[in-house]
């Protein structure tokens, strides 16, 4: 099992994006870059299991809804699914969000990128690059250069002004059509990974409405309405792009599996984080996790059992937390 580092609880080269605060501590500035984890898919597992949701429309934006079982005989709570660069079509997406189905939650996994998911959000199984010739390396240094460059401009267009106002439009639509779930659990649940583990923390606070309506900010002189959180509980493994005013704004309760010296969630900005939520008094409950990769809490194959020890404990410290807020 990873070995884990519990903090307390009290009564949470990626491009340099615009921030909804600051981007000073944004992990550009570490100079990491985002890692093939946040943009390709892992092989799937080999159980052969298979999605067991559908992609649908909520507010004219396309989603990926999976629902337990036993719904709507038994009542369950609505969980909103934020996913890495890869998006809804992802198959490994797909199933981490049917195992929340699985914990008793309809779950809404939103294109949160509008038909734009990061490059190259495939891998070609039939790829071996595992012994290229010297011509072949540096093609893939001209490759790999070139993606990394896509990968940065993609970033640029992911901004909070063009996202949030689709996370809101999914939010309202999703608990008009799962008006009983949403009361059931008094509220929308949010969960995120790797890209969208920094909105679970912008959604889980108070955000300017002209924001998360895609406005443009009024004068301050005129004063500015604030609206949300839109969450009520919240949930994030291996986020990205997360600055310590993101954490500072945290109004709802949150918990965060996080990877040990994780370049794109440097500790500097973890632990300031930390510090915010404790002296705001905001329920919460962060992990660090050892010797696993960024991007290892959602499924797909790894060989060493430590890592798949791990993927199993965040995924019940995430669950386990929403289910008991």
């Amino acid at each position: 099992m990873a070995d884990d580092e519990v903090a307390t609880k009290a009564p949470e080269s990626d491009a340099k994006e615009p921030s909804m605060v600051s981007s000073e501590d944004t992990p550009a500035q570490t100079g990491a870059s985002m890692g093939d984890h946040c943009v390709t898919d892992r092989p799937s597992p080999t159980s052969g299991e298979q999605p067991s949701g559908e992609i649908s429309k909520i507010a004219d934006v396309d989603v990926y809804i999976t629902k337990p079982s036993d719904y709507p005989h038994l009542p369950s709570k609505l969980l909103l699914f934020l996913s890495s660069g890869t998006g809804i079509h992802s198959k490994n997406n797909q199933l981490q969000a049917d195992k929340y189905a699985g914990e008793g939650f309809i779950v809404v996994m939103p294109d949160q990128f509008a038909g734009d998911p990061a490059p190259n959000s495939t891998t070609d199984p039939n790829a071996d690059d595992s012994n290229p010739s010297m011509i072949e390396k540096v093609k893939l240094g001209f490759a790999t250069t070139a993606k990394s460059f896509m990968v940065d401009m993609w970033l640029a267009r992911q901004t909070p002004e063009k996202v949030l106002p689709i996370l809101q439009k999914v939010v309202e639509g999703a608990k008009e059509e799962f008006a009983d779930a949403a009361a059931n659990g008094g509220g929308v649940y949010g969960v995120g990974y790797c890209f969208g583990g920094k909105y679970v923390c912008l959604l889980g606070a108070e955000l300017p409405d002209t924001v998360a309506h895609g406005q443009a900010p009024k004068d301050e002189e005129a004063g500015i309405v604030k609206s949300g959180p839109l969450i009520k509980a919240g949930a994030l493994a291996h986020g990205t792009l997360i600055t310590r005013e993101d954490l500072e704004g945290v109004k709802s309760p949150i918990t965060m599996a996080c990877v040990e010296n994780d370049q794109l969630f440097p500790d500097d900005v973890r632990t300031a984080g930390q510090t915010c939520l404790e002296t705001n008094k905001i329920e919460h409950e962060i992990k660090v996790y050892s010797g696993v990769p960024h991007g290892f809490a959602v499924v797909g194959e790894y060989e060493d059992p430590k890592i798949q020890e791990a993927q199993k404990t965040a995924f019940e410290q995430m669950a386990g937390w929403l289910k008991a807020h």
